[in-house]
């Protein structure tokens, strides 16, 4: 059985770091892409991050390039996504998916939700910025 646990969210002020982890079990975590979406209520579920298997490239919106990192360690399967210098509007609940497409960090990234096509989702974990 497939299963992403993400940890590491919680409560900061504008301006602070959180660093979330996202570990994979029950797939060869080295054939896939992995992706963190955010979702707030009310609002459709959106791409923020993605980080391509083999070179490890990351992937960012706009609205978190440059202040957000993503990474990922193979031999624990766990990606990393380090946000720094957050804002109240980074404030959602943070999902990690997993695909075996580069479409993880081109089209779904890019898309709005919902995404019908990703078949591997973690329970997410909530992030709350302060102002």
């Amino acid at each position: 059985e497939v299963q992403l646990v993400e940890s590491g969210g919680g409560l900061v002020r504008a301006g602070g770091s959180l660093r979330l982890s996202c570990t994979a079990y029950g797939l060869p975590f080295d054939d896939y892409y992995i992706g963190w979406f955010r979702q707030v209520p009310g609002k459709e579920r959106e791409g923020v991050s993605c980080i391509s298997k083999g070179d490890g490239f990351g992937y960012y919106v706009k609205s978190v390039e440059g202040r957000f990192t993503i990474s990922r360690d193979n031999a624990k399967n766990t990606v990393y996504l380090q946000m720094d210098s957050l804002r109240p509007e980074d404030t959602a609940v943070y999902y990690c998916a997993a695909h075996l497409e580069f479409r993880l960090c081109g089209f779904y990234l890019l898309s709005p939700g919902p995404y019908s096509g990703i078949r591997h989702w973690g329970n997410g974990v909530p992030v709350t910025v302060s102002s």
